[in-house]
């Protein structure tokens, strides 16, 4: 199969499943349900394999929003429908997932009016299409949550501080020198009287995301649960320093559109990548060009370079006292520490 599916495909397949459903009523006609918790399955279009938790746009009838795919809970073997063990998907597979949308829709499940249920996966930085899919039926969990409105919220969390909380989010390859930047600026901070948090990639991976691995899958999930947790210390009132590789642009686009404008700030360490390995003290290149350590980010796992880092630093010769009052410098012009 070409790389040029429609949903007639999806259908296809889709009608062998559903056939054997009690419950199948295909094309009835019914109200549409609204929800922004669903299952679909999902058929991938696109060369590069869709990851769960990465965020994607999505096109139903008539609406528009976000789409998270939180869970993949199989792929379809298309010849016998056997359901296969599967964490991403790659061309031409078709997968049953969990999404959840930026907003609620309205919607038709397959069995009820097919015509109803599908929509199309939208790339966010490319904008071409690269998945379809038909919903199954709304999550219940939906229905169960709703959002608590606190009486301290951020703004008065910011006025007892004498701050205004951002995001400093730290990116490079590893060796960069991210951590001790980040660091040696929140030390300055500290003087200056500013409430501040650092989170460390290492270190977070001791606790909250010790369950992580180094796969792409595992990396975008890394990025999106520190990037809530940043969200939650910006409406906490604290100046937050991130100090994570986060390789892909996608996530870090996820990480900024998470808060609101100007609160983002995102410092782009750029130390070449043979200086980088001669920093390293781990020994982590090393074993990585030899092949005993796997999906290393700038030998064999990629890094994005960031296209519109508010901050770009040079860290090969420069003094780091020096690039922490180019940050230093930033903040005083644009969040008035």
């Amino acid at each position: 199969m070409e790389n040029k599916i429609d949903l007639k495909y999806l259908y296809s397949v889709l009608d062998k499943v559903y056939i054997n459903r009690e419950d199948s009523q295909s094309s009835k006609v019914s109200n549409p349900e609204v929800s922004n918790q669903l299952a679909a399955h999902i058929c991938w279009m696109d060369i590069e394999p869709m990851i769960p938790e990465r965020i994607y746009s999505v096109n139903f009838t008539n609406e528009s929003t976000d789409l998270q795919i939180t869970d993949l809970s199989y792929k379809l073997d298309i010849t016998t429908l056997s359901q296969l063990a599967a964490k991403k998907l790659e061309l031409n597979e078709i997968g049953y997932c969990k999404i959840s949308l930026s907003h609620a829709v309205p919607f038709n499940s397959y069995s009820d009016n097919f015509s109803n249920s599908s929509f199309h996966i939208i790339d966010r930085l490319t904008k071409k299409i690269v998945g379809v899919g038909v919903i199954d039926y709304a999550l219940r969990r939906a229905n169960n949550i709703s959002w608590y409105e606190m009486n301290i919220n951020q703004e008065a969390h910011s006025r007892s501080k004498f701050q205004k909380p951002c995001v400093l989010w730290f990116t490079g390859l590893s060796s960069s020198g991210k951590s001790t930047i980040a660091d040696q600026l929140q030390q300055k901070l500290h003087l200056l009287g500013k409430h501040t948090a650092l989170l460390d990639g290492d270190n977070v991976r001791h606790g909250l995301n010790k369950d992580l691995g180094f796969t792409d899958q595992d990396r975008v999930e890394n990025i999106r649960r520190i990037a809530e947790v940043s969200k939650l210390m910006v409406s906490s009132g604290l100046i937050t320093l991130v100090s994570f590789i986060s390789p892909f642009r996608s996530e870090r686009v996820m990480a900024r559109e998470l808060l609101s404008k100007g609160e983002f700030i995102e410092i782009y360490i750029n130390t070449p990548i043979e200086i980088c390995e001669a920093r390293d003290s781990k020994g982590l290149y090393k074993k990585a060009r030899s092949g005993q350590l796997k999906n290393f980010t700038g030998i064999d796992s990629a890094y994005e370079v960031p296209e519109k880092a508010e901050i770009i630093l040079h860290n090969s010769e420069a003094l780091i006292e020096d690039l922490v009052d180019q940050i230093l410098e930033y903040l005083k012009t644009h969040t008035k520490i």
